[in-house]
């Protein structure tokens, strides 16, 4: 599927019919996001890892569909020589721009700002120095930061806590907002469901779990569905009485209070939250109805294993995300195992993200 971007074209129109199904394939929840990123105003999307194959791959597919205006954090001699070997038809300047990280008339500025947000955090002068030129992501954060980019992708390496680390001294949290959440969607066979806490809080308090729920229902509507979430735990409506279901059970008190709108339960078992029919024997008075689409887990292990598991065995690895809940601005950090498909759909809900209404 990668090969979509490849050149040369001699069929304009079977071009775009292979384009259209390499991006919707399985993928009907993305349609509403891609439209809104193709109408948006403010498109202007910072790939931190712009040297990147699979990224400059995407890059491509994301200029042909007009989802964004690419800005590649790299060197441009580098990023030409391996579009050319890659086969894509990619021209700085007309199709995506670039931070030079060996020389850009911003850098002074960029690390003197950098140096003030973290003086007194253990950031010296030579350490900001450094920091700015080697760090990609803190270079693509500035550029949000100074209003040079609306939106911000990175983490095709490393791991997530390095990317947020810088994301959160440059970015920092929204509005109203006291922790970070990541939640990785999956498309199966017969329906989506959306997975958190995939990689930002091992062990979150009840507190956090009632508060990473809500922002990651608020996401969800933004792809025109209506939010079912189980807490899910070993336990089923109070069969135990072990830290994690009473964890579960203290959610949901508070998602009762702080969040009526939502539709959820808890806890329960996974498969008790996806078979309604198995939920009413259990629980005849249960707050949720249907399927849950939310699965909200109770440490990061629980999460990250059902969704690496179910995106291998059922999902046919056709996933989107992780979306980074709680940040002030529109950043998301990949995995490194993010394929192509993955990055365009990030793009577009980068760019969807953008030009929503921010709380």
């Amino acid at each position: 599927a990668d090969g979509v971007a490849s050149r040369p074209i001699t069929d304009m129109a079977a071009y775009r019919e292979k384009l259209q199904a390499f991006m919707y394939a399985s993928c009907s929840i993305m349609r509403p996001i891609f439209l809104a990123a193709r109408e948006a105003a403010h498109k202007r999307v910072v790939f931190s890892e712009g040297e990147e194959e699979r990224v400059l791959r995407a890059v491509q597919i994301v200029v042909d569909e007009n989802l964004a205006r690419p800005i590649l954090v790299g060197r441009p001699a580098v990023i030409a020589k391996r579009i050319d070997r890659f086969g894509l038809r990619l021209k700085e300047g007309e199709h995506y721009d670039v931070v030079n990280v060996e020389r850009d008339e911003r850098y002074v500025d960029f690390w003197q700002t950098y140096h003030r947000m973290t003086e007194r955090k253990g950031i010296t002068v030579p350490m900001a120095k450094i920091e700015m030129r080697r760090r990609l992501v803190l270079i693509g954060a500035m550029m949000l930061h100074k209003g040079l980019a609306d939106g911000l992708i990175c983490g095709t390496w490393g791991h997530t806590g390095m990317h947020l680390n810088y994301i959160d001294q440059v970015i920092g949290k929204r509005k109203g907002a006291s922790t970070y959440a990541a939640m990785n969607g999956l498309l199966l066979p017969d329906h989506q469901v959306f997975i958190l806490d995939t990689h930002i809080n091992y062990d979150p308090t009840a507190e956090q779990i009632a508060e990473f729920t809500v922002m990651a229902a608020q996401e969800i509507q933004r792809f025109g569905i209506t939010p079912k979430a189980a807490l899910l735990s070993h336990s089923n409506f109070g069969s135990s009485n072990q830290p994690t279901a009473v964890k579960m059970r203290r959610a949901l008190q508070i998602l009762q209070e702080t969040a009526p709108w939502l539709e959820v339960d808890g806890e329960m078992h996974g498969d008790v939250a996806l078979d309604a029919r198995q939920r009413a024997e259990l629980m005849p008075h249960s707050t949720l109805t249907g399927s849950a689409n939310l699965l909200v887990m109770p440490n990061m292990d629980a999460a990250n294993i059902a969704y690496n598991l179910l995106k291998t065995a059922s999902g046919n690895n056709v996933a989107i995300g992780p979306i980074l809940l709680g940040a002030a601005k529109p950043v998301h950090i990949l995995t490194a195992s993010a394929t192509v498909r993955r990055i365009v759909t990030m793009a577009a809900i980068t760019v969807a993200d953008a030009n929503a209404i921010r709380d």
